[in-house]
């Protein structure tokens, strides 16, 4: 559970006044030694994040909006917060970027709630994260997700997951193959949770029966997607085509068959999600389902936050955007090989 320290709690840990406090943190003079030492205890203690908007009433705006992002190792996440900060800086915003890892990082949400911003734009959530309850009850400092939704369901930007899941996988059943498996990530994420539904629910319409065994689901770092892809060509029978759920997840895959002597797309066809720039790449080309770049999910998340926040509009407040996606065919999918 997410609990903002405020400087009531300080000054109760010090045992001295809020004023004191304030006093304190504003550098004033005439302040014994010893009570300024108590004062940095209890913050350092406490993990204490000035509020400097509210120490800072007057200016009211700090052109200053705070981004919740996956580390940009991940393609998708390097592309778009590219985009985010270039939009901002064209409406006059800075962003400051905070890089969480897939699960409820409570000293960073601690953070970005008491930062000097006057929205918040986020992607790397989970559909039950602890951020949200305190989102909804702040006044004046609106937020908006993108790629990913929280459970209440409003103030997000997607693409239609599971539409998504189903367009990839009919396009390597209609290639003629049967031996599917597929590889996403934590389905606590609005993400994975509906690319996944897609996948089973196409092959299921199709009457292909997909192995237990070849449904893989990683924490989306490199060691677990390789070990995924080890565990799927360890045995006996492998399969001909790879659904990843992300052009990332994809990207590592390619490179570990690439690198076992596996020809893509003539030994095993590899198909994902997101469209990223870099998958157009010549020596890439991967197969995959999206939006057009000037549909990316995080500019228009961005450009919606800064509306928001200069107009004040509480009904733009409750924005629920999917879009719907579709498939680009590129060069790494292809009929199995008859055996």
């Amino acid at each position: 559970m997410i609990y903002l320290v405020s400087s009531h709690d300080v000054a109760r840990l010090a045992g001295v006044s809020q004023a004191t406090v304030s006093r304190v943190l504003n550098g004033s003079k005439n302040i014994r030694q010893s009570t300024v030492e108590k004062v940095e205890r209890a913050i350092k203690e406490l993990n204490y994040h000035p509020n400097l908007n509210a120490r800072n009433l007057v200016k009211k705006k700090t052109n200053m909006i705070a981004l919740i992002t996956g580390h940009t190792h991940d393609p998708f996440y390097e592309e778009s917060t590219r985009g985010i900060v270039s939009i901002a800086a064209k409406k006059g915003y800075n962003v400051l970027v905070f890089f969480n890892k897939i699960d409820n990082d409570n000293m960073l949400y601690n953070q970005v709630l008491s930062a000097p911003v006057d929205g918040i734009i986020m992607s790397s959530i989970l559909m039950n994260d602890s951020i949200f309850p305190v989102l909804e009850s702040l006044e004046g400092k609106p937020y908006v997700t993108f790629n990913r939704k929280h459970s209440c369901g409003t103030n997000y930007f997607e693409i239609d997951n599971v539409k998504a899941g189903e367009l990839i996988t009919n396009h390597m059943i209609e290639l003629g193959h049967k031996n599917l498996a597929y590889i996403g990530g934590p389905l606590q994420a609005s993400t994975f949770h509906g690319r996944l539904e897609g996948f089973k629910k196409e092959a299921n319409r199709q009457k292909i029966a997909v192995r237990d065994d070849w449904i893989k689901t990683t924490d989306t770092t490199i060691e677990s997607i390789v070990q995924a892809c080890k565990e799927l060509f360890s045995g006996i029978e492998f399969p001909t085509a790879i659904v990843a759920a992300t052009d990332a997840i994809a990207l590592i895959c390619l490179d570990f068959l690439l690198n076992k002597g596996f020809k893509i797309p003539e030994d095993i066809s590899i198909g994902a999600i997101d469209n990223i720039e870099f998958s157009a790449h010549a020596s890439i080309q991967l197969t995959t389902v999206g939006t057009h770049l000037s549909q990316s999910l995080g500019n228009l998340a961005m450009e919606h936050l800064i509306n928001l926040i200069e107009n004040k509009n509480k009904q733009l407040n409750s924005v629920t955007t999917t879009i719907t996606p579709h498939l680009i065919v590129r060069r790494s999918t292809g009929n199995p090989r008859i055996k």
